[in-house]
């Protein structure tokens, strides 16, 4: 188990103790032990007991536990709560709104225990006479039932990528003289897929014996695909082929039905081409890659594809959260493990003072932050840690700071933290209001959406990238895999409005500068070239981008 599988146990220990009404402090306790291994420095299996023990929240009692997951794969504890837990209980703490003590309102008092039965009693209006609840409560719980159940059986590209290369390796390792690709949602780099797809020359016989021995995985036929459902893994579809149509049904598999019409209305597809790429070349047509083979637009460029930004391409970390606040490592370990990296600066970010609940700076500690990336910045040169701030967007607009604070900034970050469920009008007035402010130089996660989770604000894309344009600002595109905000289909309008992008990785830990791959994979999509990417700018570039900004200030 790695640490994110080790801490989801632990989380869902805290809540069902809440539910069942158990030990409140133990119950806390496990909480901040979910919190404290997801944040670890490195994997608790590369750790000996006396180096676990030794972690920050972490302690002999809680170690012996994450041992106890490590060699069985089970909890016991959490295994006995489970057992006197309906499903559909476990199943209501997915749906946002709902915590442990609400659910435990809902269960004991109202008798439901399945998602079906929480619905049918919002529309009944049962909700709104529990303690805890009201008419505004009910219909966000309704809403987000709606949305949970609508995106079931889906997960998030970034976790199922890890889990289809590891597939596809173990493949073409036990089956040398076969072949096999990934294919549809994972290879085009969809933000969210339902399946892992793979292409094969494998017979359906063949692959049942491949998957049938893991306990607890069932297959099926459908239409020209077969399905396997492993246990606690994304779904993987097979789509078996004759070898010499291997190429053929790759290529079908891997676009969007827009895409694939688009192409057999003006062009023809070789029945046995002997690679994909002579697919296009026969058709006179330069290599699409998969990631833009979304809509038929794209063939109109086939001739003079640009080159897409590649993870080497990033040059910085911009956006990142150190110990200030509530980032987990010192400016100076963030600083080095850039450096290590071969990046060239680091936009350290911390949060303003309203982001209490993150430790968010107050003056006096931005001027005293300030002084520790001065005498950071004379001892890491040429490196160069620049002074930001993610500043909260107010509700009316404004940035969180006077214009005396703003000012010893080298650049701001604007987000929306806080008051989410806006109309809108509400949010379109905020999010254009703090565009407008002089000291904005990146828009950070533009719309706050999480994927799978939450939907985000309702922006005027076109509106807020029109008005970034005239203002000089830069929009942020979040690499955090449930984040990749702004949305992949908005970045060929920025580039033609002439706007920037940045791909950032919002990163609370060292580890989180591996969130840059993502965005980098959700950019490609929508179609971002490096001389479009401020993150990819070189260090006299980016002192030339500061120097603009401050420009537009005075």
């Amino acid at each position: 188990m790695n640490n994110y599988e080790i801490a989801d146990h632990f989380s869902l220990l805290s809540k069902l103790m809440d539910i069942h009404g158990e030990n409140s402090f133990k119950a806390k306790s496990y909480a901040s032990a979910a919190f404290n291994i997801e944040r670890l420095p490195a994997e608790v299996a590369g750790m000996n007991d006396r180096e676990l023990y030794a972690q920050r929240g972490i302690g002999e009692s809680t170690g012996k536990k994450i041992r106890e997951l490590q060699l069985t794969g089970k909890l016991q504890q959490l295994d006995d709560l489970i057992a006197i837990t309906p499903p559909g209980i476990i199943q209501m703490l997915d749906i946002k709104g709902l915590g442990p003590k609400k659910i435990a309102v809902i269960w004991k008092e109202l008798g439901i225990e399945s998602l079906g039965e929480l619905e049918y009693a919002c529309n009944e209006n049962r909700l709104v006479a529990l303690k805890g609840f009201g008419a505004k409560t009910q219909e966000a719980v309704l809403q987000n039932i709606v949305y949970f159940q609508q995106n079931q059986g889906f997960h998030l590209w970034a976790e199922a990528e890890a889990f289809a290369l590891s597939v596809l390796q173990q493949l073409q390792k036990g089956h040398p003289g076969q072949l096999f690709a990934l294919t549809g949602d994972i290879r085009r780099q969809t933000e969210t897929l339902e399946y892992v797809e793979l292409v094969t020359d494998m017979d359906k016989d063949s692959l049942i014996n491949e998957f049938g021995t893991i306990e607890g995985t069932t297959t099926e036929e459908a239409d020209s695909s077969f399905l396997v459902r492993i246990p606690g893994r994304p779904r993987l579809r097979f789509y078996p082929t004759d070898k010499s149509k291997f190429y053929h049904t790759l290529f079908l598999t891997s676009a969007s039905e827009e895409f694939i019409s688009a192409f057999k209305s003006g062009y023809s597809i070789p029945e046995t081409p002997a690679t994909e790429e002579e697919i296009f070349t026969a058709n006179g047509l330069t290599f699409v890659p998969p990631m833009l083979r979304e809509t038929g637009d794209i063939l109109t460029k086939a001739g003079n594809l640009p080159r897409l930004i590649q993870p080497s391409d990033i040059k910085a970390i911009i956006h990142s959260h150190s110990t200030w606040s509530d980032g987990v490592h010192t400016i100076a370990e963030m600083a080095k493990a850039a450096i290590a990296m071969g990046l060239e600066y680091l936009v350290l970010s911390d949060h303003s003072q309203s982001a209490f609940y993150a430790g968010g700076l107050k003056p006096d500690r931005v001027a005293a932050q300030h002084q520790e990336i001065d005498a950071l910045n004379a001892k890491l040169a040429p490196f160069r840690i620049f002074k930001s701030i993610e500043s909260d967007i107010l509700g009316d607009g404004s940035l969180d700071y006077s214009a005396q604070v703003l000012n010893t900034f080298d650049l701001v970050i604007a987000s929306v933290h806080s008051n989410l469920k806006m109309s809108q009008e509400k949010a379109m007035d905020r999010v254009l209001t703090a565009i407008r402010n002089p000291y904005t130089a990146i828009l950070g996660h533009p719309t706050g959406r999480l994927l799978l989770s939450r939907k985000g604000y309702p922006l005027d894309h076109k509106e807020v990238i029109d008005t970034c344009a005239a203002h000089n600002v830069v929009i942020e595109i979040n690499a955090h895999p449930r984040r990749l905000d702004m949305d992949w289909r908005w970045i060929s309008y920025a580039m033609e409005k002439g706007v920037l992008l940045s791909v950032d990785p919002d990163a609370h830990t060292v580890d989180g500068y591996k969130d840059t791959y993502y965005g980098v994979m959700s950019a490609q999509k929508g179609g971002l070239t490096v001389d479009h990417n401020l993150s990819s700018f070189s260090l006299a570039q980016f002192e030339e981008f500061i120097s603009k900004q401050k420009r537009k200030i005075a």
